[in-house]
């Protein structure tokens, strides 16, 4: 049986992406995403947790990313969790675990556009 890394998320932008170009014209953004959710505790008082994620985009995604993300742009994510790791100067080992984001759907609206109800 194979496993299932599958990552889903909404949530906003942080700062604006940074854009990399490799060799090969290959493009790579990354940025952080904010996750929030809100819940109330037992005297009713309600409170909001916001988890950070890192995120990597490649290629088409990233330059889509470039074009029109901006800090504060809400948007809905599917990718995988990966994690790597790389040696610092001291010689210490940092762990980093990232999201290789596999589709993105931006749900700002439009400048003047209203949010309508969803049709029956």
């Amino acid at each position: 049986m194979r496993g299932i890394n599958k990552v889903t998320l909404i949530g906003n932008l942080g700062k604006d992406p940074e854009i990399n170009i490799l060799d090969g014209n290959v493009a790579v953004a990354k940025f952080s995403l904010a996750t929030s959710e809100t819940y109330r505790d037992k005297a009713g008082q309600a409170h909001t947790s916001t988890d950070w994620h890192s995120v990597v985009l490649w290629r088409g995604l990233a330059e889509l990313a470039q074009a029109y993300l901006r800090k504060g742009s809400l948007v809905y994510l599917e990718g995988k969790l990966k994690t790597r790791h790389y040696d610092d100067a001291a010689g210490q080992r940092h762990y980093v675990t990232e999201i290789i984001g596999e589709q993105l759907l931006m749900l700002d609206k439009k400048p003047g556009e209203q949010l309508s109800p969803l049709a029956p």
